[in-house]
Formats: structure tokens, C-alpha cells, sequence
């Protein structure tokens, strides 16, 4: 079981190292909407720290959709998902491995960038650490529900249906997440945005696995 889960995320790792250009897309997609902002909105320190929260959030939650149409299309062009149904391993456990990569390669650095560009808008220090610990629970939140999405639309032309299925299911996790940083910012504790956001990445956890890989098997049939 471990020797299939590594190779299968070792195998995403090194597809996705040989089409750095596809991967950094998303990258740079989240700086730059979130950099273009001060640009549209103006200079006024106050207003912008008071939409830095949001401004981050749904850039990061645009940028996830951005790459997930990426999850599953080349394995399922090439035969691979076929291969990994036939494996004697849980699919839902297959699946689970190429979120994790998927969310390294996708939701990791938007999780690091995501304070060095909260500072452009003026947030206060202690809004930081609260922003990147919101960004470190939901990102994989945004890639496990993604994944029911990418499976459900495999072999469907056009990206946006997956945007379409997933957005609503996106809310509660942009919602507790923007609102976990917004709490500190008129001095609440932010404690209680987190716990339903960890509630949420537990949720998903078990769910998204065996959803995805049920997905699959019917987008194979």
C-alpha cells in the first residue's frame, strides 16, 4: 500500500516538474489578481486592510479552480486511471494521493505567498499569522472538494463546468476562512473560524476520497 501511494504521487510530482509552465499558471495567477487590487481600488491604507481578507481568499480560491481541470485529464487520456482501478489498492486511497500532490504543487505555495502579500495591503501583524493558518487549513479543503469536481467532469469539454460544480461547495470555506482573519482585524478571536474550518478539512478528508474515486469509475464506464 505504501509503495502504490508513493509511486503514485512521485509519478504526479514528476509529471507536473516536466510542465512547470502549467503548475506556475496558478502561481502567478494568485499574485497578480491580489497584486492588481491596490492598483484598482486606491492607495487608502484603511480600505485595504479592510478588504485584504476577502481580496485574498477568493484570489486563492480562483487560482485553485484554475488547476483543477489539471488533476485528472492526463491519467484519464493516457489509461492510467484505468490502471489504478485495476490495482488491488482502494482506488479512494489512489485518489487521496494524487490530492496531496495535488494541493503541494498548487495550494502549498499560495499558503507561503499569501502573508508577503497581505503586506502590500497594510495588514496588521498579528492578521498574518492568522491569514496563513486559515490558508494552511482550507487550500486542502479547496483541493479535496476540486477533486469531486475534476472526476465528475472528466472527458467533458470545457473547464468551466468543474467551476460551475464546485463554487458553491467553495463558500463555507471562503466564508470562515476570510472570516477567521476579518476576526482579528476588529479584535475578536479568531478561533472559531479555524475550528469550523478544520471541521471542514476533516469532512472533506473522508469524503472527497471515496466520492472522487466513485466519480471516476463512472466517468470510465
Amino acid at each position: 500500500m505504501r509503495d502504490a501511494l508513493r509511486a503514485v504521487f512521485l509519478r504526479d510530482i514528476l509529471q507536473a516538474w516536466r510542465r512547470r509552465a502549467d503548475w506556475l499558471t496558478t502561481f502567478f495567477f494568485f499574485i497578480i489578481v491580489v497584486s492588481l487590487f491596490p492598483l484598482g481600488v486606491g492607495p487608502e491604507p484603511a480600505i485595504l486592510r479592510v478588504i485584504a481578507p476577502g481580496i485574498l481568499w477568493v484570489a486563492a480560491l480562483l487560482a485553485s479552480m484554475l488547476a483543477l481541470p489539471r488533476m485528472f485529464a492526463s491519467d484519464y487520456t493516457d489509461g492510467t486511471l484505468e490502471q489504478l482501478t485495476l490495482a488491488p489498492q482502494p482506488l479512494s486511497l489512489l485518489v487521496l494521493s494524487k490530492i496531496v500532490a495535488h494541493w503541494l504543487l498548487t495550494g502549498l505555495p499560495l499558503v507561503l505567498m499569501g502573508p508577503l502579500l497581505g503586506l502590500q495591503f497594510g495588514m496588521a501583524p498579528d492578521m498574518l499569522p492568522v491569514l496563513f493558518y486559515s490558508l494552511l487549513l482550507g487550500t486542502p479543503c479547496l483541493s479535496l472538494i476540486g477533486a469531486i469536481g475534476a472526476g465528475l467532469t472528466l472527458g467533458v469539454r470545457g473547464s468551466g463546468v468543474v467551476a460551475l460544480l464546485v463554487l458553491p461547495l467553495y463558500i463555507p470555506v471562503l466564508i470562515f476562512g476570510s472570516g477567521a482573519v476579518e476576526a482579528v482585524g476588529v479584535g475578536t478571536a479568531p478561533g472559531g473560524h479555524l475550528s469550523l474550518l478544520g471541521a471542514v478539512l476533516m469532512i472533506s478528508l473522508v469524503v472527497s476520497p471515496l466520492a472522487s474515486a466513485a466519480a471516476v469509475r463512472v466517468a470510465l464506464e
